[in-house]
């Protein structure tokens, strides 16, 4: 596994891969027909300032509560019977597929209203309403936010999609969630602990029954997946030297460096990467990318700019060869879709978790976190306690203040099929 090639040298072999996601992503919706206006401010259009804000949002997610609290069992449970109704009441009506912003006057805002009130988003009547009023934006806001998407008030295709799935589907995925939150909260009740939330792909630094930090995160493809675990972060390495995992010189490297040595290239010339034979560097033009050679040499990337791993990666023990680490490319943290590594995890404002995990050790601060990566020096700082950390999948849960949450079935665990997991 590793860090997957759409960050820094390697971004550009995974160009294809991502564009191949994107346009999976938006088929499902792509395909039902819906009409996105020309970009601007106005009713009809998701302006500039909007997508400022949703990628600014997605990368800097609110702290919030923790996931895998014990306080969040007996609302989880009110979820599930308050979703038994709602099922036993004929579920929730389907918008159609008609995008809708603030004072926008359209038939779907009546069917919109229904549907946020009978899920609890919007409170009082639904009324029958064509127009688009102010409460309806915060009911919609309230709706995204809980859904991880970031709260504009513009119901987009996204949107659309997680409003439009089914309401027995949610239940049977709150039943499930459920079972995995009884099965978590005694890991939650550590004073100190990491968690990896694969489908959120956010990562919660919490002590003491909070939320420290909150991160955006990037998590293995669907055929990369992160997998689910629990381990102990016991050290940081700064500036890292990037050894290719198994996974990527396989399905990335060597595929690569076979169509560009065709094109008369040479993949690791021009992606900064050192090949090894025996422990010993060998020269990239004695390669030959059509023979069985690659597949016995290990491949490594200095430290620097260009290096995926960024300015810290942090090691806990594992039996995946995964690892959590910077990355000298963020623009994929402002998505929200963020399924673009090769399993491993990347941490947005890193070294502010960096910091958090390093506190109980002497001289260790945000500054001296800064310090060295301003100075590209190269060393391991050890964890004066190990921090237990956890990769888990949670779907669906509720929080204290009441608020029912629901993420993208990623990798399809809930058994409810695509319809989860679309948007």
């Amino acid at each position: 596994m590793g860090s997957g090639w759409e960050t820094g040298a390697l971004r550009g072999l995974a160009a294809g891969v991502l564009a191949g996601m994107a346009l999976a992503s938006a088929a499902p919706a792509a395909a039902q027909g819906l009409q996105f206006g020309p970009v601007g401010d106005g009713p009809g259009s998701y302006g500039s300032s909007n997508r400022s804000f949703a990628r600014q949002w997605q990368a800097n997610p609110p702290k919030g509560y923790p996931t895998i609290s014990s306080a969040n069992i007996a609302p989880t449970k009110a979820a599930i019977a308050r979703y038994e109704q709602i099922v036993k009441d004929g579920g929730f009506p389907t918008l159609p597929e008609v995008k809708l912003e603030p004072a926008q006057t359209d038939p779907a805002v009546a069917i919109l209203s229904r549907r946020l009130a009978a899920s609890g988003d919007l409170q009082g009547d639904a009324g029958s309403s064509n127009y688009y009023n102010s409460s309806l934006e915060e009911a919609v806001k309230r709706f995204q936010e809980a859904n991880g998407l970031a709260p504009t008030g513009v119901v987009d295709r996204q949107t659309i999609t997680a409003l439009n799935v089914p309401a027995d589907v949610r239940l049977k995925q709150l039943r499930l969630n459920l079972r995995r939150l009884q099965g978590l909260v005694k890991l939650g009740k550590k004073s100190r602990y990491v968690l990896v939330n694969i489908p959120a792909a956010q990562v919660e630094a919490v002590e003491d029954g909070k939320v420290a930090s909150r991160h955006a995160g990037v998590v293995g493809k669907p055929d990369r997946a992160t997998p689910v675990l629990r381990s102990t972060i016991r050290e940081l390495n700064f500036n890292p030297t990037w050894k290719l995992p198994p996974t990527v010189i396989k399905e990335d490297l060597i595929p690569k460096g076979r169509e560009m040595y065709r094109a008369g290239k040479d993949v690791l010339v021009t992606y900064g990467i050192d090949a090894y034979s025996g422990g010993r560097k060998i020269d990239p033009a004695s390669i030959d990318w059509n023979s069985s050679q690659p597949f016995r040499l290990a491949y490594r990337q200095a430290p620097g700019k260009d290096n995926p791993l960024g300015f810290v990666k942090i090691n806990f023990a594992n039996h995946y060869s995964v690892y959590m680490h910077d990355s000298p490319k963020d623009s994929l943290f402002g998505r929200s879709l963020r399924a673009a590594s090769s399993g491993c995890v990347r941490v947005q404002n890193i070294e502010e978790l960096a910091a958090w995990l390093l506190k109980d050790k002497k001289g260790w601060n945000l500054d001296q976190v800064k310090r060295i990566k301003e100075s590209g020096r190269t060393g391991t700082a050890r964890l004066k306690r190990g921090v237990p950390l956890y990769f888990a999948y949670v779907t669906a849960w509720a929080t204290e203040d009441g608020t029912v949450h629901f993420r993208p079935d990623l990798y399809q665990k809930d058994g409810v099929g695509e319809v989860a997991a679309a948007y």
